[in-house]
This record gives C-alpha cells, structure tokens and sequence, in this order.
C-alpha cells in the first residue's frame, strides 16, 4: 500500500498523541495488528442482554413482562444521560438545552406509545398467575424514575400536594418524608408502609438525597429560569418542557393505570397491584396534581389537570 501524505499525517498525529504520554506508538501498532475486528454482537454484549431474563413461574407471558421492564429502563438511563448532560455543561446553551429535552421527549414519546404491550400484550389469566410470585419486587421501585424526576424540577414539586405549601421551605430531609411517592405504597388496610417501599428506601435514600442537593440549582426548573432571567429566547425550550411535563405526569403513569384497570380491576373489589401499592389513588394525575413546571401552565390547564385523561381511558376500557 502506498503511504500517501494523508495516511503519512495521520502517523505523525498518532506519534504526537502517544509521545505526550510517553507511550511508544509502535507497541500500539502491534495490538492493532493482532486484535480481532469488532463485532455488532460483542460491542453490544448482545449475548449478554439476551440471557438477562431470569422467569420465576412457567407461564410464557412473564418473559414479556420481564423484557419490557428491563427495556423501560435502559430509556430511562438514556433519559438521564441527557439530564447529566444539561446539569454539568460548562455553559450552558438554550440551544443545547433544548435538544436534549426533545431526546429525552424522543423516549418518553416511544415508551409511551409501545406501553400497548403491557396492557394487551399479556393474557389477563397469566399476568395474575405469575404477579404472585414476584412480591413484594414492583415496577414502583424504579430509582431511575425518580432520579428523573429529581433532575426535571425543583424537589419542592414533587412532595405530596396536601403538604407542598406547608413545607415549600423546609428542610431537604424533611420534604423527602412527604415525597409524593410515599403515599402510593402504603397498607390499603393500615396504612402502613409496605415492603416494597421499605425495600426502596433502604436501597435509594441516600442516593436521592445526595441527587436532590446536587441539582438544586441545576434541575430543568432551576435552569430554565436563569436563562429566561439573563434575557435568552426561551420559547422553544418552553415547548420541551411543557411536553416533558405532560410525557413523565400525565401520559406515562396513566399507561399504567390503563394497565392496572386491565388486569387489576375487578367488581366488585379491587386488586391491590404488585407489592400493595395504591394505584388507584397513586396513578391518576387528577389527584397527584405533580406538575414540574407551573410557570408554563395556566391555572385552568393546572386545574384540569389529567382529569380528560382519566374519562378517555376509563371510556377505551368500558
């Protein structure tokens, strides 16, 4: 082969790099020589992922609930690449802000629209054979879920609507007692804490509270505001958010109420979900009113607030 002037100046680049490290580039060359050429299934660990589904009953729907689960949350470690991203740029753009909200739409967007699987995607008879085996392990106990939340708005938004005024000011600690969350796995007799939230507390709380500290001046919310206060053109960074708001508050918890009213309702006694969790009061955003940005909302938006949402899916199920 000919050394061309090109392949000549890339050489010359390469001894500059590895000289700097007081490598030598020859040694380098040799690995290149003798390594094997890459393969689509060994970068991606395809073997890996495709032996990642472990059922614990025989019936051949848990596989899929398995799969959807697991592919739920490699879009919400995407979601938080782009978070991470937003937080810790050195200087922060509009523009760069912008298209990282719309990426992080770009997957609440497909988790939404694919969560038909979860609601017809299983036969009804199955899914409450082998939910059984699974307590009291429950799709609540997503931290990356909440890691998003805490990175999308000021904490203040998310404690429990009945003490967000009262405690807008106190303590960080203090408001993660009365995070909203809380309330959703509770005893429906006692109103105790279940296993399943205990477990979740005992896993993530330290790491929540370290997150919420971390972006208390860098959440979306915290962000947003200082680039509207330095006078930036923030309309479309405005739309995002709106979309962001609606993506994670309205329309993703309410595939899950669609899903539990398939297979959790019965007249005339309700279903408690996987580990205990209220979702009939937990899931609508009617009740929860968790909004992440009300400074785009008007009061009447706020107040209607997934209330159509509620109609529309009780209605597709009727």
């Amino acid at each position: 082969m000919e050394l061309t002037p090109q392949i000549k100046e890339k050489l010359d680049k390469l001894q500059e790099k590895y000289a700097a490290m007081g490598q030598d580039m020859a040694a380098y060359l040799d690995g290149l020589l003798y390594a094997d050429f890459l393969t689509y299934w060994d970068y991606i660990h395809l073997d890996t992922l495709l032996s990642l589904q472990s059922p614990k009953t025989p019936f051949p729907d848990e596989e899929i609930f398995i799969m959807y689960h697991q592919i739920t949350e490699l879009y919400f470690k995407l979601s938080l690449h782009e978070c991470k991203q937003i937080a810790e740029h050195p200087s922060l753009t509009v523009q760069f802000f912008t298209e990282r909200v719309r990426r992080i739409n770009a997957y609440f967007n497909a988790l939404t629209t694919s969560f038909e699987v979860m609601v017809n995607g299983m036969e009804k008879d199955q899914f409450l054979k082998f939910r059984m085996s699974l307590l009291p392990a429950s799709g609540f106990q997503s931290g990356q879920y909440r890691m998003i939340e805490i990175c999308a708005t000021n904490f203040t938004q998310l404690i429990d609507k009945s003490k967000r005024e009262e405690l807008a000011n106190a303590d960080i600690e203090t408001q993660f007692e009365n995070i909203y969350w809380k309330f959703g796995a509770t005893e429906l007799a006692t109103g105790k804490q279940t296993l399943t939230l205990k477990q979740f507390i005992n896993k993530y709380a330290a790491q929540f509270l370290q997150l919420v500290k971390d972006r208390k001046e860098t959440n979306f919310s915290a962000l947003y505001q200082k680039l509207a206060n330095e006078g930036s053109d923030v309309t479309a960074l405005a739309d995002e958010l709106r979309k962001l708001d609606l993506y994670v508050n309205v329309e993703w918890p309410l595939s899950h109420y669609k899903s539990a009213v398939r297979y959790l309702e019965r007249d005339p006694v309700d279903i408690a979900a996987t580990g205990g969790t209220n979702w009939q009061k937990y899931l609508p955003p009617r009740f929860q009113k968790r909004i992440f940005y009300p400074f785009l909302w008007t009061a009447e938006q706020m107040e209607e607030w997934g209330k159509g949402w509620v109609l529309g899916v009780l209605k597709d199920l009727s």
